[in-house]
């Protein structure tokens, strides 16, 4: 059984295992695939749910209202019970009307915040890739280390999309044997 949920899937995952993928779709390689390949191998106790938001959408049925709001919930979903996986991919193609990634740089943000208030209530885990060339890489790897290096707010930021696949996973198999 696959355990993957999309936008037009709305199941309550609430009270599971969850890892979103968050990263650019526009411009970019379908990383989402090859991801949630690694992670199904990698899934030893077969109970994590992926919450993956590329989709493919016939000319004109677009609505990103929509796409906003089932990001939202999934994204929460995995703040809550499990891990926001970032994996910050390279553009392949140009969109010029169109800044590349102009949603996750906002969500990372955002999921940094998430992070650093987190709570026993809210975990609030995540994992970070980088991969070689994405534009602003060497800031945001700068600004991880620099921000988030110390003991208690350790995020890495990995630099391909197994070691960041891997950490997602350790860090719900580990959240699952606590």
């Amino acid at each position: 059984m696959e355990r993957v949920v999309g936008p037009t899937n709305y199941n309550d995952l609430s009270n599971l295992q969850v890892l979103f993928l968050n990263g650019p779709i526009q411009g970019a390689p379908d990383w989402q695939k090859e991801a949630i390949t690694i992670i199904h191998d990698l899934d030893c106790l077969k109970s994590i749910w992926i919450a993956n938001p590329r989709r493919d959408y016939l000319p004109g049925t677009f609505i990103p209202e929509e796409q906003y709001r089932w990001e939202r919930v999934h994204r929460e979903i995995a703040r809550n019970k499990g891990v926001n996986l970032f994996w910050l991919a390279k553009e392949v193609s140009h969109h010029p009307e169109r800044a590349y990634a102009q949603a996750t740089r906002f969500e990372l943000a955002e999921s940094l915040g998430w992070y650093l208030k987190r709570s026993l209530k809210y975990p609030s885990k995540m994992v970070l890739g980088v991969e070689k060339g994405f534009s602003g890489e060497r800031y945001i790897k700068f600004a991880i280390d620099e921000d988030y290096s110390n003991d208690y707010d350790r995020i890495q930021a990995h630099s391909s999309l197994e070691e960041t696949c891997k950490a997602a996973v350790d860090e719900i198999i580990q959240m699952v044997e606590d």
